[in-house]
């Protein structure tokens, strides 16, 4: 199939699909005209691609998940090395949230600090 086939069936852009092919994560074979003509399984792979971009993945560890791959794209997450990968992501996530946490309790705080000075009285604030 052309790419604008693999790109209508998939709901990515063209642009995305070269660059997942310029990444390694999708193949394709090329016509006498030079056209790239992908595989039916390709819809496939890049829902996959899409899917762990969405969870956290970068296109070098997806390839790198890639390189293990099996027949069926929908067995792809669960293979060991992609549960281990799931396992950091979620710490990251973990680690990332706390963080967030933390900011949103020193922005609160400073919030209220800040309303609490502009209700006191200026000769309050001066030490009048």
């Amino acid at each position: 199939m052309k790419i604008s086939e693999l790109a209508s069936l998939s709901q990515v852009s063209i642009r995305s699909i070269r660059h997942y092919e310029n990444k390694g994560l999708l193949k394709a074979d090329r016509l006498e005209n030079d056209y790239r003509d992908f595989s039916e399984s390709a819809v496939e792979r890049v829902k996959a691609i899409r899917l762990y971009l969405r969870l956290g993945l970068t296109t070098d560890e997806i390839g790198t998940l890639f390189k293990t791959e099996v027949a069926d794209p929908d067995e792809y997450e669960y293979c060991e090395e992609m549960l281990a990968t799931y396992h950091e992501k979620l710490s990251n996530v973990n680690g990332q949230i706390e963080a967030l946490q933390q900011l949103k309790g020193l922005l609160e705080k400073q919030i209220a600090n800040t309303v609490r000075r502009k209700k006191q009285p200026i000769q309050d604030v001066q030490g009048s």
